[in-house]
């Protein structure tokens, strides 16, 4: 950012109050004078806050010291903390040095691992940034290398240890060696660029994770020390204590329509309406405060149990809704294909677990069990989803970084999305479930009479149950107590 003589010198809170304010993105730059922690002595921050496209709204800030020449950037997240934390692993191939120019999106609570070199960078060491695969390795081996000078005199063993490591950290960034880059984030806000994006990427796995107390503590979510696994002694009355008039179908419609998915209640409520909403004290899972969870179970016809849970929080007004799979774990997993064809296929029913993967052969789209979670919505609910989420986790899909021939890829991309609403032709949803706890509504009164959905079950593979943790279960002595017992009430 270079001076352009109209900066306006500010004190640190102005610059807070203007940039909290401040939600049009043609937002002006802000000018504090602030220290240099190399000499002492004043320097410049400028402040900015934009938004990179399709990503997040970002708070860029630079340094300047006129004095002693020192420099340094950051980049800080202005929107929210989101759901759940993300994990990327890209698997760099000897001799791929394309790879390299992949960007990177850092955020501060973000830590990058390399496992061949036992290597981790935590986020105090790299704060937020805006790079690429290449660029934080670099910077890595520079600060590394820094004061090995110093530290030969000091400790030369050390220092050779790390001559060492360089020079296989330095073979990773020239793509001499083969090795795994993870980019793991709390928050949910770091990112790596998908340049086959909106197909899937073969060396680019994403994995989105619920966050641990440690997590939430580190992300500020914790606002004292009871709250680390020591429950205050208030509970919320149990489902004994509650009043008349407090369970029931009724109650059950309440409590699912204040949560944050209306879908839920919408959706659920048109096949049955629950015998009995049970209340249990929980724990909030933003601010991990005590808090009520109400749950209920149900029958959707043509599928199976399910488990609905609400969670409302009086202290932070965090909400939450789950809907969970009833019964045994199915041993097949179920491939469910619809055919669109008409406006009534877009209000069909559809329940993605968060194992679901989501499939449209017209567009090569393939979404991974996992992109978009559990939810509850329609057909025209999941496109809208689909491509909402697509825009918001491709950050740079329209960014001044990005060639004009992908551009154009993405803007037609998102044409014939856009166009599968519109049903100017017929197109095909593919809902693929290794545990089979997703389903599409059908139209008519008998499934087998639905021409256009049909269901497809398979066997699952070793990896696929490995990865479900399903090759560690051990239900041997509780199926023998199962038999024995049976065989004891027949006699």
């Amino acid at each position: 950012m270079s001076d352009t003589g109209n900066d306006e010198q500010m004190d640190v809170g102005s610059v807070v109050e203007a940039v909290s304010a401040d939600h049009s993105f043609g937002a002006p730059l802000y000018v504090v004078e602030s220290m240099c922690m190399r000499c002492g002595k004043n320097g410049t921050t400028r402040f900015l806050l934009t938004l990179i496209p399709h990503f997040r709204k970002v708070l860029l800030s630079a340094f300047e010291c006129p004095h002693c020449g020192e420099r340094n950037n950051e980049v800080q997240f202005a929107g929210e903390i989101q759901p759940r934390g993300c994990s990327y692993r890209l698997e760099v191939s000897a001799g791929d040095d394309k790879i390299f120019d992949r960007q990177v999106v850092k955020s501060e609570s973000a830590t990058i691992k390399i496992p061949e070199l036992d290597f981790e960078i935590p986020p105090e060491a790299q704060r937020g940034s805006l790079s690429t695969v290449e660029g934080i390795l670099a910077r890595a081996a520079d600060e590394l290398s820094a004061l090995q000078e110093e530290r030969r005199k000091v400790d030369p063993k050390t220092a050779e240890a790390i001559d060492q490591f360089l020079s296989k950290l330095r073979a990773c960034a020239k793509a001499e060696s083969s090795f795994t880059f993870i980019l793991d984030d709390p928050a949910g806000n770091s990112f790596i660029e998908n340049p086959h994006a909106p197909s899937p990427d073969p060396y680019l796995h994403i994995k989105f994770y619920e966050r641990t107390p440690e997590q939430q503590a580190a992300l500020g979510y914790l606002s004292n020390s009871s709250q680390t696994g020591q429950p205050e002694r208030d509970h919320p009355p149990s489902a004994a204590a509650i009043p008349h008039g407090a369970i029931g179908a009724a109650a059950g419609h309440r409590a699912i329509a204040q949560s944050n998915s209306t879908d839920i209640s919408d959706n659920l409520f048109r096949y049955t309406a629950p015998e009995e909403v049970m209340t249990f004290p929980s724990t909030c899972g933003a601010c991990m405060k005590l808090c009520e969870t109400r749950m209920f179970v149900t029958k959707i016809p043509y599928f199976q149990e399910v488990i609905v849970m609400a969670s409302t929080c009086d202290d932070c007004g965090y909400r939450n809704s789950e809907l969970k799979p009833g019964g045994a774990i199915p041993k097949k997993g179920k491939k469910i294909i619809l055919s669109v064809r008409n406006i009534a296929d877009l209000s069909r029913d559809v329940i993605k677990s968060d194992t679901a993967g989501v499939k449209i052969p017209e567009l090569d789209l393939e979404l991974a069990g996992g992109t978009l979670g559990g939810m509850v919505t329609t057909v025209e609910g999941l496109v809208t989803q689909i491509k909402e989420s697509l825009a918001r986790v491709h950050g740079f899909s329209f960014g001044d970084s990005l060639d004009e021939s992908k551009k154009n890829k993405w803007r037609e991309f998102g044409s014939r999305l856009t166009k599968l609403l519109s049903l100017e032709e017929p197109w095909t949803l593919i809902l693929d479930d290794e545990l089979a706890n997703s389903f599409i509504s059908p139209v008519t009164d008998d499934i087998k009479d639905d021409h256009q959905l049909t269901y497809e079950e398979y066997e699952r593979s070793w990896e696929q149950n490995e990865e479900l943790g399903l090759n560690d279960i051990d239900t041997s002595s509780a199926d023998a107590a199962y038999e024995s017992t049976e065989t004891t009430k027949l006699t």
